[in-house]
């Protein structure tokens, strides 16, 4: 860029969640893409910690630890602790059958179980937090998929930035997915300009809300507070009887 970027991000932490069904050290496509915003990120200074979700053992649950719910073992309090550190949460997740992998949503099923925790303000624990979308594949669905992980998210009180979702789609069928080589030598997708462009308008989008946000102690705690609201503040809402 011709001009330094307008705010120092150094503060932020950042985690980013593949969603391949592919266990390490197997090459996960979608990878590969999403080491375009984790560059972005260590260039400005952001701590960047990338999990791949099939590594480990998330058991199926909406409750905090399935330990205490019959599940041999459950891998997600560790997680979680990861998740409540940083500030961005990036989800990265190819497509099957038109829809995210099954880890994507068993990662957000997880953090369903969450949702019901406070943060120190007596909002809900995700507020403050700003979440974006990496999606890749051989079939269509890339904006499909990338809103429901964005509604999922948001709907837990994920913050989204505009055009946070980006994604790369090959030909669908059978053939070269993202950073296959070609018989030139050159990469599948690495040069598509509309790809690189989202990616990288959703990495630094991501990096302003959560510098904004943290700039101002996140979300103002009026009107979202879950006690307040059980205690009779009604935060202004009135009935039609009430006019």
């Amino acid at each position: 860029m011709s001009s330094p970027p307008p705010a120092d991000y150094a503060d932020l932490r950042a985690l980013v969640v593949n969603c391949t069904l592919k266990p390490s050290p197997a090459r996960s496509h979608t990878d590969l893409l999403l080491q375009v915003p984790i560059g972005i990120w260590e260039d400005q200074g952001v701590t960047v910690e990338a999990v791949r979700a099939v590594d480990l053992d998330l058991a199926p649950g909406v409750q905090p630890d399935m330990t205490e719910h019959g599940a041999d073992r459950d891998d997600w309090p560790a997680l979680y602790d990861k998740v409540e550190a940083a500030d961005i949460l990036l989800v990265g997740t190819p497509i099957w059958l038109g829809e995210r992998s099954s880890v994507a949503s068993r990662l957000i099923e997880r953090l369903y179980a969450m949702s019901g925790m406070l943060n120190e303000k007596g909002q809900y624990v995700y507020y403050g937090k700003v979440a974006g979308c990496v999606v890749t594949g051989n079939e269509d669905g890339v904006k499909h998929v990338a809103q429901g992980v964005l509604y999922g998210l948001q709907h837990l009180g994920y913050t989204i930035p505009p055009q946070t979702d980006a994604g790369w789609i090959g030909e669908i069928g059978p053939g070269p997915s993202y950073g296959d080589e070609r018989d030139d030598g050159s990469r599948v997708g690495l040069d598509n300009d509309f790809t690189r462009r989202n990616t990288t308008f959703m990495a630094w989008n991501v990096l302003h809300l959560a510098r904004l946000l943290k700039d101002a102690g996140g979300v103002p705690a009026y009107g979202n507070q879950e006690r307040a609201w059980a205690d009779g503040a009604r935060f202004g809402y009135e009935t039609p009887e009430d006019r």
